[in-house]
């Protein structure tokens, strides 16, 4: 069985397609998934995003940085927590975002074509299972430690 494989292929292709759509925008390699975040959860620390997202603390930073320099997002020191800088759309952000949530509507309706409705349900319903399968395996790496093959 080759699922995971074919997971892999439709990722990279609609992640292939977006950074091609959305490099006019200055978002790249994937930048688009964090703005998308810092939308949906404004006020955000680095941490969160970046285990949100499944990635480590330096990659997110980077990205962060890039969203920041190109007026997407702003950093604010919240005055109760001087260590984690909140993260928030700006206007620029919020105007990107909404045409990146269109892309992500007609790319999820041309993916699911064809599928009936509960076929859709129990297509989350098992990706979410095999998500929550593998998420301790990523914390666990994560931290360093070694899976049993």
């Amino acid at each position: 069985m080759d699922v995971l494989r074919e997971i892999g292929t439709i990722a990279r292709t609609l992640d292939a397609i977006s950074n091609i759509e959305f490099k006019e925008y200055s978002l790249t390699k994937g930048q688009y998934l964090y703005l998308v975040r810092i939308c949906e959860n404004p006020g955000i620390i680095q941490d969160k995003l970046a285990d949100n997202l499944k990635v480590d603390s330096s990659t997110a930073a980077r990205a962060i940085k890039k969203l920041e320099k190109n007026g997407f997002i702003k950093k604010v020191q919240p005055l109760d927590n001087k260590k984690n800088k909140e993260l928030f759309p700006t206007d620029k952000g919020k105007q990107v975002c909404q045409f990146i949530i269109k892309e992500h509507l007609y790319s999820e309706s041309v993916a699911l074509s064809g599928f009936a409705t509960d076929e859709v349900t129990q297509l989350l319903s098992m990706l979410q299972r095999v998500q929550t399968n593998i998420e301790s395996d990523w914390y666990s790496v994560k931290k360093g430690n070694k899976r049993n093959y």
